[in-house]
């Protein structure tokens, strides 16, 4: 039992900030969707069907953040702190690139990336003005969470939570003086969320270099982030990455795939279902921070060869995530009277909602499982192989092609095609809990270091 205690005391520790933070992020999302609805339901959808972009975006950085959680936790962890600096070099070059390549088409192309997720004029219009003004932030973006991941990893989820909830309630303020025009600011609406986006980014990565200029977080070697000698480390990098990348990109992309057929059954289904998303974000906060928790524990034990130890660590933490699940369902359903008093939608949207949030509250008991052993156990030892595959076929083999049957071909109601898109927890359970039985997971992945 001691060894219970002492294991969930480290995990609330490194799980309370990440969590924090994931909430505070996702507070930013409701604030934007609750001031925009005031406006009107075309900025509540158009922003939330731009927001898809960032969401495309966090997929890449995500991978190339979660391939630095794989390798700096386990060096991290034995002890070698300048080879996981060296991962933190050569994560930062690849979220810098695809942070530009972002900043670059929605600062050029916004009303063609709007196109995708909607045919309606009005909605790309809007969206594409939010995009133009929110371009820059993807690039600070990719500095920003390299940067946040590597804390987390060496012991500064504090100064990372801290950091990142500033932001978020700086943002929270601007969302209210540029949307509304509040006391001599103008009122620019859904720009003035976009802007407001933006200058909590810069915000955030300027107390990010103040903090490296203090040494209270690991340097960033730019002569590393350019060319790193390491070609087995890079080689590893990518080895356990790539994996993670593509199952990001076809998870989020099935996800994404999600607002597009919403965004094709009007903009009632849209509205609903943006605000029945957020809501799940939000509660779904204290599940990420768990699964992040989980790896980074898991992995600096499996650094240091601890195996047996990871072993009743990692059950303990899959029955853990079980109970947080059904938990965070019955939060759901407790709020979604509260929800449903204070969202301002069309009767029909509001009639969606409902029950979107009902789906929501069971939803989210499939996904903290999921997301502990897929995102955190898995990964702690290498395994990001598995999660890729049950990711990508569950998604684009079944619940998808299923979504867009029941939505373009049957001409299902909305929530018949909204419950569809939520099966997708709950179909690869089986599999991820056969193959987490298996221990393949168990494993230390670091090198020697040169000369031992």
């Amino acid at each position: 039992m001691s060894f219970d205690k002492s294991l969930y005391k480290k995990l609330s520790g490194i799980v309370a900030p990440i969590a924090f933070q994931y909430l505070m992020s996702s507070l930013v999302t409701a604030s934007d969707a609750f001031m925009l609805g005031f406006l009107d339901q075309n900025s509540l959808s158009a922003s939330s069907l731009a927001g898809q972009i960032a969401f495309v975006f966090s997929l890449f950085y995500g991978a190339f953040v979660f391939g630095l959680t794989v390798l700096a936790a386990q060096y991290w962890g034995k002890g070698d702190k300048k080879t996981a600096e060296e991962v933190l070099a050569v994560t930062m070059r690849y979220s810098l690139i695809v942070g530009l390549v972002f900043t670059i088409a929605t600062a050029f192309i916004p009303h063609l990336i709007m196109r995708i997720f909607t045919p309606d004029p009005v909605l790309i219009e809007a969206g594409a003005d939010y995009l133009r003004v929110v371009s820059l932030s993807f690039i600070i973006t990719g500095f920003v969470e390299t940067y946040f991941g590597m804390m987390k990893v060496c012991d500064r989820a504090k100064l990372s939570s801290v950091i990142g909830s500033s932001a978020v309630l700086l943002n929270i303020i601007l969302n209210a003086l540029f949307i509304f025009g509040l006391g001599f600011f103008p009122e620019m609406g859904i720009k003035g969320a976009a802007l407001a986006t933006l200058i909590a980014r810069i915000s955030e990565a300027v107390v990010i270099i103040i903090a490296i200029a203090r040494r209270s977080c690991p340097p960033l070697d730019i002569s590393l982030m350019l060319r790193s000698e390491n070609k087995e480390l890079h080689k590893d990098y990518w080895k356990y990455t790539v994996p993670l990348l593509i199952n990001q990109i076809g998870w989020g992309g099935g996800v994404t795939m999600y607002s597009v057929i919403m965004g094709h059954l009007g903009t009632d289904a849209v509205a609903a279902n943006s605000i029945a998303s957020i809501v799940r974000s939000m509660i779904a906060s204290l599940c990420w921070g768990i699964a992040s928790g989980v790896g980074i524990i898991l992995g600096g034990m499996l650094g240091r060869n601890e195996f047996e130890e990871a072993k009743k660590a990692g059950g303990s933490f899959v029955r853990f995530s079980i109970w947080i699940g059904a938990a965070s369902g019955v939060v759901i359903l407790a709020i979604t009277p509260l929800v449903l008093h204070f969202i301002h939608l069309e009767p029909q949207a509001q009639y969606y909602l409902k029950f979107m949030m009902l789906m929501a509250s069971y939803y989210i008991i499939g996904n903290s499982l999921n997301s502990t052993i897929i995102s955190g156990v898995f990964p702690s030892g290498g395994d990001t192989k598995f999660g890729m595959l049950c990711d990508v076929i569950t998604l684009w083999c079944v619940v998808v092609p299923l979504g867009m049957i029941g939505a373009f071909v049957l001409k299902l109601p909305v929530l018949a095609v909204a419950f569809i898109l939520t099966l997708d927890e709950f179909v690869k359970i089986p599999a991820v809990y056969k193959h987490y039985m298996k221990y393949n997971w168990v494993k230390n992945i670091t090198k020697a270091e040169p000369g031992k």
